[in-house]
């Protein structure tokens, strides 16, 4: 059982999933920082919104922690590089509000084209405004939208039915896929000097901190309106006002500010600004959809199996037909790791079969993580491998045929002077791994907790010399294959045994004539 520390207010339907899953849940909302630095010692999880900072002093605090899951998308509030160097996961939940926050947009602009709230509020003040109020209709108008992601993508696909020309700047998007959505690609100056109104949907980070700011404002078309439910500090407030008083840009519709919560600001004395408390992920449905996604991606981290939206893990999108492949690929970085006797080496891992071309990093990255295991680094998770791996300078790299012989999909890993091949075997109704070759033997037997790989001189009595060591010292052998030789006078034996088989036992049989070479493999 884990426990599971939630420091702010997620559907009690997210919560009600990790209880059954029999995690400890343990929801402490409300704390100050000193407070969250007392509590977070013990804790495996740690589920937040966007009140709670996790920073490096809260991670060092939680020193048991597996993963960090954010309930909702942005992640300004935590350290991702502390997290990452820490080997804790960090999870978010990209998909779970992106309809709500859309919408919020389109609420926003339309508020801002319509003057819908100062409208309403002079009303219900007593005055009757309709000349003063006066609007713009979108038809017909230039929308440009920075960043088309999926939240921007649905926004542009709401715009086009108002009759909107779309235009857009994302660098990390194709021409024919935005010609697709009926939006036309540009660079940010050329959509700045276009655009009627300008909507933003990016990420907050060093590069878009202060995207638009006066001098970027300042190449604008005159009378354009700005649109922000992405984050605060994209588009620096201070600068937006100052454009707004000297009537360049006409108006500004805000959900999110630089610094939250928010009661102050000079945008909030302009009477054609339109403002929202961070209201783009409040709707019902997205904070059932948060609170579920969260606990799905905690659950999984907990477990120890990939998670889809971890964003400190190197692996990419993972298709079906990797998935299944997972453990085995652990699996062949613990045996070798066996192999080489607990000493780190550079990696290779070959692909073959349906397996090649099929997105196989996340395997790889599984298979240097089994190595790491196996080989003194128990911190080594999915997370941190590849840092590990860096700092003891192991190399890793993979490679794929569609050619296999013998397998449908088959995994070999290489380090060192070594090489472990395996696959996945149907059993009845099962699916089990198997070990097929371990050194060019080839061998055939299920991977076991423990397991001995023996070389030997290819003579009679070897197996029984074995089998009499290892039950003098009450180890049962559970499974053995026996690898024909590529070598003439070389044979070898792989074991697995009921239990680990003691050291004493292990170094007799290293001192016993006719065995050159022994291996422990141990596969938790």
């Amino acid at each position: 059982m884990a426990r599971v520390l939630v420091t702010e207010e997620i559907a009690e339907s997210g919560l009600n999933q990790l209880r059954a899953a029999g995690h400890e849940v343990d929801v402490r909302v409300g704390l100050s920082p000193e407070e969250l630095l007392s509590v977070i010692p013990g804790a495996h999880a740690l589920i937040i919104r966007s009140a709670t900072n996790v920073d490096a002093a809260t991670l060092e605090a939680g020193r048991d922690l597996i993963v960090v899951g954010r309930a909702g998308i942005g992640l300004d509030n935590v350290d991702v590089a502390k997290a990452t160097e820490l080997g804790v996961m960090v999870v978010n939940a990209p998909q779970s509000n992106i309809l709500s926050a859309a919408e919020q947009t389109m609420a926003l602009l339309m508020a801002q084209a319509r003057n819908v709230p100062q409208a309403h509020s002079a009303l219900k003040n007593g005055k009757w405004e309709r000349s003063k109020w006066e609007g713009v209709e979108l038809y017909g108008k230039t929308l440009g939208v920075v960043g088309l992601g999926k939240i921007g993508a649905l926004v542009a696909q709401r715009a086009l039915a108002f009759g909107m020309r779309l235009v857009a700047y994302d660098p990390f998007i194709s021409e024919d896929r935005a010609r697709h959505m009926g939006v036309e690609l540009m660079s940010l100056d050329d959509l700045l000097a276009q655009s009627d109104f300008i909507t933003i949907h990016l990420p907050k980070n060093k590069e878009t901190t202060g995207l638009l700011d006066a001098k970027a404002l300042a190449k604008t078309k005159r009378g354009v309106r700005i649109i922000n439910v992405a984050r605060g500090g994209i588009v620096v407030e201070a600068d937006l006002a100052e454009a707004i008083k000297g009537g360049h840009v006409q108006g500004a519709a805000l959900d999110v500010f630089e610094k939250e919560p928010c009661t102050e600001s000079p945008l909030f004395e302009l009477p054609s600004v339109v403002v929202a408390p961070h209201l783009g992920a409040s709707t019902a449905e997205a904070q059932d959809k948060a609170g579920v996604t969260i606990a799905e991606q905690v659950q999984l981290a907990l477990a120890g199996d990939f998670v889809p939206f971890a964003v400190n893990v190197s692996a990419g999108e993972v298709s079906d037909v990797v998935r299944p492949f997972m453990g085995l690929a652990e699996l062949l970085g613990r045996f070798i790791g066996g192999l080489l006797d607990g000493h780190s080496a550079d990696l290779e891992v070959i692909y073959q079969g349906e397996l090649a071309g099929a997105g196989t990093k996340i395997l790889t990255l599984c298979a240097l993580k089994g190595l790491f295991a196996a080989t003194g680094h128990d911190e080594a998770s999915f997370v941190n491998a590849p840092a590990l791996a860096a700092e003891l300078a192991v190399a890793y790299h993979e490679s794929s045929t569609t050619v296999s012989e013998d397998y449908h999909n088959l995994i070999t890993v290489r380090s060192g002077d070594h090489e472990v091949s395996g696959t996945l075997a149907t059993v009845g109704t099962r699916v089990e791994p198997r070990i097929v070759t371990v050194d060019g033997h080839s061998v055939e037997i299920p991977p076991a907790a423990s397991m001995l790989v023996v070389r030997n001189d290819d003579r009679p009595g070897m197996i029984g010399l074995v089998g009499v060591a290892l039950g003098e010292a009450g180890i049962s052998i559970s499974s053995m294959a026996v690898g024909p030789s590529p070598t003439v006078g070389s044979a070898m034996m792989v074991l697995s045994t009921s239990a680990p088989t003691p050291a004493p036992a292990i170094e007799a049989l290293r001192g016993s004539a006719g065995i050159t070479d022994l291996h422990v493999i141990t596969l938790k």
